[in-house]
């Protein structure tokens, strides 16, 4: 069953968190690096979790991570990752916040490359699902094949997002830019 119908079925207060996230957010397009970061954060936390637990703590991890500001968090330092350890608003794993932190720094060199992160997608798309994840591991720290998987899914650099009957995949579809509707 796909997110779009699953989200019917859940209880009121369940559905407006999700409708809000599959609605608005779920397969568009993200132009902005700090955005990009932020959602693969999100992903990378969401590992052995439910995505209703990461939507909830979206805006203390926003928080936490200076609203996921590249070069922020780039330069976060050991008493960062202490505080990030401490703080009952977000995930408190330390590979997780490890990895925000070296991710963010390899951002930052593919941003010295490729102009941005986004470009850096860009210059590397269309893949196949197998050959993303091979490139995230790679280039990424804590990034398996259901992260990579969600996290171009989320983006709307690989299809799935949304069923084609799903009245959003219409709007996903005229939001994206031509060449990225192409496999």
């Amino acid at each position: 069953m796909s997110y779009c119908s699953v989200i019917e079925f859940m209880p009121d207060e369940k559905k407006a968190l999700h409708k809000a996230y599959h609605d608005k957010l779920y397969g568009f397009p993200i132009h902005d690096d700090n955005e990009l970061f932020c959602r693969l954060v999100l992903e990378i936390n969401q590992a052995g979790l439910s995505w209703e637990t990461i939507l909830k703590k979206e805006a203390t991890f926003r928080k936490a991570y200076h609203n996921f500001n590249i070069k922020k968090v780039a330069a976060y330092t050991e008493a960062d990752r202490e505080r990030l350890l401490a703080d009952p608003g977000i995930i408190r794993n330390r590979l997780k916040i490890n990895a925000a932190i070296e991710n963010a720094n390899t951002i930052l060199q593919l941003q010295k490359e490729y102009g941005s992160f986004e470009k850096w997608l860009t210059h590397h798309h269309p893949k196949t699902k197998d050959e993303w994840v091979k490139l995230f591991k790679k280039t990424f720290k804590f990034t398996g094949g259901e992260i990579v998987n969600e996290f171009l899914m989320s983006i709307g650099y690989l299809q799935g997002a949304h069923t084609t009957s799903c009245e959003i995949h219409k709007q996903v579809l005229k939001a994206k830019p031509m060449w990225l509707t192409k496999k």
